[in-house]
């Protein structure tokens, strides 16, 4: 693996389980297990640590609160097709991880941008002030 390539997922540390396919597809839906499960347990994985941990705070539907990612794949007919799908979609799920955030870098406000927002409060309270009742 080079420096600045994401890490790969060992796919002996991925539990597939064939399913039957939700939905329409005739009696070859009811007689063949074409869908796939695909169980990946983050903690256990031998992914780096700093990896592992931005896949556990992670805010994505597919992480049970077990850290356990759970994918199913139904897209095609072949179990062959729908495995390397559910493989595939897990890999981009831990390189869309893989580069550590980017630190943000503080700024000033411009003194022009300063103006404007204060411009803009002033004209706002001038549109209440309009609406005040008259004092006699």
């Amino acid at each position: 693996m080079s420096a600045g390539a994401p890490p790969r997922v060992d796919e002996r540390e991925v539990e597939i389980s064939a399913v039957r396919a939700q939905g329409a597809g005739g009696q070859n839906v009811n007689k063949v297990s074409s869908a796939v499960h695909l169980r990946f347990d983050i903690a256990a994985s031998s992914l780096p640590d700093d990896v592992k941990q931005r896949l556990l705070v992670l805010r994505d539907q597919r992480i049970t609160d077990e850290g356990v990612v759970v994918i199913k794949a139904q897209g095609s007919r072949s179990q062959d097709r729908n495995r390397s799908a559910a493989l595939q979609r897990l890999q981009e799920l831990v390189d869309s991880v893989a580069a550590p955030p980017r630190p943000r870098k503080r700024t000033r406000p411009t003194r022009a941008s300063k103006e404007r927002r204060l411009e803009g409060k002033s004209q706002r309270a001038e549109v209440k002030a309009t609406r005040a009742k008259l004092r006699v």
